[in-house]
């Protein structure tokens, strides 16, 4: 079927994968992405970005397209045993002005896909195998994909998610569960909802429920809960997903909120268990081999609970296209193989103690949130973890991942 030759090749076509092609596209590298299915994957519905991922947009170029969407200035949230109310400030725990903005997830990836040629990203593109090759003293990765080809690659970097081929060909250990399941949905109301651009959550024992405002006419809605018993499967369908949360598991939630649930498009329906990788995988694993590489939930599957999955994945993009570009310029527009396994060594140098504190700070605030019901775990969330702990790592979060002047 063939053999072609790249200077990168990016495995994966979600936000870690378009948004590092586009970081590579400023330093003057045409990568080329790999994606499994038949077009962009928009599975989740939408995300947040705190301001960590608008200094990554800002740094790729898009964050004027996203300019639109606008911050959530506070978050209040509902004990449901008590019915007692706490405010949380973002402006306050990030000390400016500038709070989450919670956008389409799909609107992100076109936005990052638009910068990119029409030919840099392969839809339908399956790999079967990869193994590496010496040539003149340095490493060559070669994909087997599933219709024939064969793509030989001077670095490679797996974006492929979760459950990352690329990552386990580097030997690190596979994602666990994390005892927890989410429901992720969008709300429609034709003539408006009229409700302010605030997030307002739900905790209790074992469930924490929430929504917040895309657009004027859009609501995005979660469900996490402790995930059924073993043996039981989670629903498939859309209609019985709405279903089991309406009927079961939210039924004593405010009305608002089962309104919100009422007004789903269901096509946008998932129910998925919440996996994260031990940090420890990360501070002692292999992040990188040779000219291979991960990034994004590739690298650091967490929960959801600091909203850090895709702000982070932008941040391994910005970090890791600036230390690929910065090689390639300095050597004369030139992708040199024999660098490669030091450069992806310093990026994942600047990376791995990050992204292990997010995804334990992630863990914890979701154990905190919707721990159990006694006294204990109530003043450990309600006194402690909202007026202190949450403050402080939102500011953890903060961080300004640098630009991208070559």
């Amino acid at each position: 079927m063939g053999t072609s030759v790249e200077d990168v090749v990016i495995v994966g076509g979600g936000i870690a994968g378009l948004a590092t092609a586009v970081a590579l596209k400023r330093a003057g590298i045409e990568a080329l992405v790999l994606e499994r299915s038949e077009g962009l994957r928009a599975t989740g519905a939408a995300l947040g970005l705190f301001p960590n991922a608008w200094c990554a947009l800002d740094a790729l170029g898009v964050s004027h397209k996203l300019a639109s969407y606008t911050p959530s200035l506070k978050n209040y949230v509902t004990d449901l045993d008590t019915g007692e109310v706490q405010e949380v400030s973002f402006t306050e725990a990030n000390g400016d002005a500038v709070g989450p903005r919670t956008v389409h997830r799909k609107a992100l990836l076109e936005a990052l896909a638009d910068e990119l040629s029409v030919h840099s990203i392969r839809f339908s593109s399956k790999i079967s195998a990869i193994e590496t090759q010496q040539h003149e003293g340095s490493s060559i990765a070669i994909l087997h994909m599933e219709n024939g080809t064969v793509i030989k690659a001077k670095v490679l970097i797996g974006c492929d998610g979760v459950h990352s081929v690329v990552s386990r060909w580097l030997g690190l250990r596979e994602p666990v569960f994390s005892g927890r399941s989410a429901v992720r949905g969008l709300a429609i109301y034709p003539q408006g909802h009229g409700l302010k651009q605030n997030v307002r959550q739900y905790v209790g024992s074992g469930r924490r429920a929430g929504f917040v405002p895309l657009t004027d006419k859009e609501i995005y809605w979660f469900f996490s809960s402790i995930s059924p018993a073993k043996g039981t499967s989670l629903a498939e369908d859309p209609e019985d997903i709405q279903k089991e949360v309406l009927e079961n598991y939210a039924k004593d939630l405010p009305p608002i909120y089962l309104d919100v649930v009422q007004h789903t498009d269901l096509s946008t329906l998932t129910w998925a268990p919440l996996m994260f990788r031990y940090p420890w995988n990360l501070v002692f694993g292999n992040l990188s081999k040779q000219n291979i590489t991960v990034a994004g939930d590739a690298m650091h599957p967490m929960t959801p609970d600091l909203a850090q999955g895709g702000c982070s994945a932008l941040e391994d993009a910005v970090i890791l296209g600036r230390h690929i570009g910065t090689s390639f310029v300095q050597n004369g527009q030139v992708l040199v193989p024999k660098k490669m396994s030091e450069v992806l060594g310093k990026y994942v140098e600047e990376r791995r103690w990050r992204v292990a504190l997010l995804i334990t700070g992630s863990y914890i605030s979701g154990w905190v949130q919707q721990g159990g019901s006694g006294w204990g775990m109530k003043f450990l969330r309600d006194s402690i973890f909202y007026k202190f702990l949450f403050l402080k790592m939102v500011k953890y979060v903060n961080y300004d991942c640098g630009k991208l002047d070559f």
